[in-house]
């Protein structure tokens, strides 16, 4: 009896992970780039879902996060103003796995083109004094 049980929690508990949806989650984003991306398993009735807060005047600028969403928040558009600046906000949804696609930021190349710069600077440096 106890086989026959474990045997159909193994079947529920399998089910139930074939049901739930895999969406990129990205926390904080700017001017479209990911700061902090992983990812997050959605509840039977969330879908992946992308966000983006723009200003009207500036459509460069602007915010976005990613993750699992209740469908009935999906596609919807949304403007308002703060402080006298108006932006826009624009919710879309989707429902496969990973298929909200995560731009990642540009940090650690940025951070690797100073430290290659300032490594530079100093073997110039030591170099000189050695002429």
């Amino acid at each position: 009896m106890a086989k026959i049980l474990f045997g159909v929690i193994a079947v529920v508990a399998s089910l139930m992970l074939a049901e739930s949806l895999t969406c990129n989650q990205c926390n904080y984003g700017l001017l479209g780039f990911c700061l902090s991306t992983s990812t997050a398993t959605c509840s039977n009735t969330s879908v992946c879902f992308t966000g983006k807060a723009t200003f009207t005047g500036l459509t460069s600028v602007g915010f976005n996060t990613q993750g699992c969403l209740q469908s009935t928040s999906c596609n919807v558009t949304n403007n308002g103003s703060l402080l006298g600046v108006s932006y826009t906000t624009q919710t879309t949804c989707c429902s496969t796995d990973k298929c909200n696609p995560v731009t990642i930021s540009g940090a650690p190349s940025t951070k690797m083109t100073l430290t290659a710069a300032i490594g530079v600077a100093v073997l110039a440096s030591m170099w000189g004094s050695i002429l």
